[in-house]
């Protein structure tokens, strides 16, 4: 067995995979089951009772981390006049109109989220090839298609991050890194669980909230405490 498969063995001994864990009992079991040497990223993963196939049931949004991801967010912006000066002022990273398109056509990626001002999607929306596999195609739904060109930036900047259930019923999300205290993470935790509680579909009849589990990058998986997850909207 290899050093890495012996720290994860060790790890994982610590945990019952029968056991739901309380949240704050997830997260500081989550800290202590670190494995690698760089700082792992802390990821909740839902199994959610929805069927993606049907429009009405293709849970998404967008929630502002109270203390963010713990990773610096590269964002290019589709903007031109104010609108452009507006997204520099605010922080981002790149910023243009039909050049920055002809750019990313010609494979540049070095950025993490797209925000684009509403006159620009007819520029953006020849790049949904590119973008969209990436799950970066810019969206009104969870406010990366918006006027507020500068508060879009400070908030993604900040931590906001956008979810969306992919074709299996599963949804991902970040919660932090095991650097950050337990409480940091619980007030992450806290704040996805609830955004995916409230996108619950209206026209979901049966179960919604299957299966919650938060890992990092490196560690075994612990089951949440579903009565726990559900009173965190109430």
């Amino acid at each position: 067995m290899s050093k890495r498969g012996k720290k994860y063995q060790a790890v994982a001994e610590k945990i019952d995979s029968q056991k739901r864990y309380s949240l704050a009992e997830a997260c500081n079991l989550v800290k202590s089951s670190k494995i690698a040497k760089f700082d792992e990223s802390v990821d909740v993963a839902f199994n959610l009772g929805v069927d993606p196939k049907h429009a009405d049931q293709n849970v998404r949004g967008a929630v502002a981390l109270p203390h963010g991801t713990g990773k610096t967010v590269r964002v290019a912006v589709f903007a031109k006049g104010p609108k452009a000066d507006e997204a520099t002022e605010a922080g981002a990273d790149i910023v243009g109109a039909a050049d920055l398109a002809e750019k990313i056509e010609k494979g540049f990626m070095d950025f993490d989220k797209v925000i684009a001002s509403p006159d620009m999607m007819m520029v953006v929306g020849k790049l949904g090839k590119v973008l969209g596999p990436r799950g970066l195609m810019p969206n009104p739904k969870i406010g990366t298609v918006t006027m507020e060109i500068g508060k879009a930036v400070k908030e993604v900047k900040a931590g906001k991050i956008d979810f969306k259930v992919d074709k299996t019923g599963n949804l991902h999300a970040p919660v932090g890194r095991v650097s950050f205290s337990s409480e940091q993470l619980q007030d992450n935790l806290k704040a996805v669980v609830g955004a995916v509680l409230r996108a619950k579909p209206s026209s979901l009849k049966g179960l919604y909230v299957r299966k919650v589990n938060i890992s990092s990058t490196m560690g075994p998986g612990l089951k949440l405490d579903l009565s726990e997850v559900v009173a965190v909207a109430e």
